[in-house]
């Protein structure tokens, strides 16, 4: 029985309606506030080996080449991962993959904590990238379940928002654990620890629909049901709602705007992301503790740009802006910024200038969070899944590209001005893919 059928069977549904505001209960966003939590302690654990490794590379001695190959080991299994996974939650329901997910994750981590070397470290790597590639997908789709199409902006970037929020809070949390153990191996044990212990709190309390949860009444059920009552009108005029592989989804031009828009915004997130402690140990000389409170500052930003982009995209909405005008032009106005700015951090000197900065470029960067609402727009709630996979897979291949690229760079010109100007171009191709993205309607397939 699908877990559509599930939810039918589970609580019968009251005759769609809108319900008052005043009356609706609020667990979806309770609900968006556990899976924020939830994506931050992704991004600390993944995050985990870019703080501490100035440290892990002098004890393996690795050069910039290894550095970055295995940096890239992750993205590899993630990449992988993406559209098999999407799949899988389209078919059995987000709960139960973004459960296992976070389970397998929390002990890939507590393994890499026990690497001897170059070789199982890498593999440690590759196993946190096939756990941990159900979070995000899964989220797409529960944005599609859950939210009112008019709140789905905040949805996505509520998610995407812990991305730059575990980024920053892991390096400092990550360099406390080093210096309060002693070293960055229990720092790694004691995450993945924590993120198993996370994973049973997700089975209790996420569900695969509204009306399944308990604390949920009928007016916020009613609420939901509304709006996507008249998503499934508008798509059935089209022919558009029975589940989709993703090859019909192939021949348009918005579904490629999708990935290589998430390619280019994750070229310079991630690249950020796992080279950016060692940009500023290595080119600007800070210590351990200073790269902690610069990395929380410079992703920290990214954080709050994520919020407040999805607050304004909502209220545009609101105010009767269409979808592709309000898109287009608060997508497109971050990546003219994003891009200036990258180009600032390539001519400044001064360090502290830099870390002003680059958390420009975060806070603006992070609004392209908005992508994740994007997934559901053009396949719908049935196939929400396999697209938002689709999207995850194009950026990871950056994800993986980027970090090896950065080695190269870095190992052959002895600096980072190359790698910069990579970033550069990263964001150039988001630009022109925000751009040319249909954000109004689902395609017809």
């Amino acid at each position: 029985m699908s877990f559509q059928k599930e939810a039918s069977a589970t609580r019968s549904p009251a005759a769609v309606g809108t319900g008052t505001r005043a009356s609706r209960s609020s667990v979806r966003w309770r609900l968006f506030i556990l899976l924020l939590v939830l994506v931050t302690v992704n991004y600390v654990d993944r995050g985990s080996i870019s703080v501490a490794l100035p440290i892990i590379q002098k004890e393996f001695g690795l050069t910039p080449e290894l550095v970055g190959l295995l940096l890239s080991a992750f993205f590899w299994t993630y990449a992988f991962m993406q559209v098999p996974v999407g799949w899988l939650i389209d078919r059995f329901g987000p709960r139960k993959v973004v459960t296992a997910s976070c389970i397998g994750w929390g002990a890939a981590t507590a393994a890499s904590g026990l690497a001897g070397g170059f070789l199982s470290m890498f593999i440690a790597r590759m196993g946190i990238g096939v756990t941990e590639a159900g979070v995000m997908p899964a989220g797409g789709k529960l944005n599609a379940l859950w939210m009112h199409s008019k709140e789905r902006g905040r949805g996505a970037t509520i998610l995407d928002a812990g991305a730059p929020l575990g980024a920053g809070v892991g390096g400092i949390l990550i360099t406390w654990l080093i210096s309060a153990f002693g070293g960055w191996r229990m720092s790694f044990i004691i995450a993945g620890i924590a993120t198993v212990t996370l994973g049973a709190f997700i089975w209790w309390y996420v569900r695969d629909n509204p009306r399944q949860h308990r604390a949920v009444n009928d007016a916020e059920a009613e609420y939901i049901e509304a709006s996507h009552a008249a998503e499934d009108a508008a798509a059935e005029a089209g022919g558009s709602t029975a589940r989709r592989g993703l090859l019909p989804y192939l021949r348009f031009r918005s579904f490629w705007a999708m990935c290589f828009g998430w390619l280019g915004f994750n070229g310079v997130f991630y690249g950020l992301l796992t080279w950016g402690p060692l940009y500023l140990a290595q080119a600007k000389h800070f210590n351990l503790n200073t790269i902690g409170w610069s990395t929380f500052v410079i992703f920290g930003a990214g954080f709050v740009g994520e919020i407040l982009g999805g607050s304004l995209a909502d209220r545009l909405r609101a105010k009767g802006y269409g979808a592709n005008v309000v898109m287009r032009s608060l997508l497109g106005a971050s990546s003219v910024i994003v891009t200036a700015g990258l180009v600032g951090v390539t001519i400044v000197g001064d360090p502290v200038t830099a870390v002003v900065l680059l958390s420009v470029v975060l806070f603006f960067l992070r609004w392209v969070g908005l992508f994740w609402a994007v997934p559901a727009t053009l396949g719908g709630r049935t196939n929400a899944g396999v697209l938002g996979g689709a999207m995850n897979l194009s950026g990871n291949i950056a994800g993986f590209v980027t970090p090896i690229a950065v080695g190269f760079i870095v190992g052959a010109t002895g600096g980072y001005t190359g790698a910069l100007l990579y970033f550069v171009g990263s964001a150039i191709v988001m630009a022109a893919s925000v751009l040319v993205l249909d954000y109004s309607k689902r395609l017809p397939v």
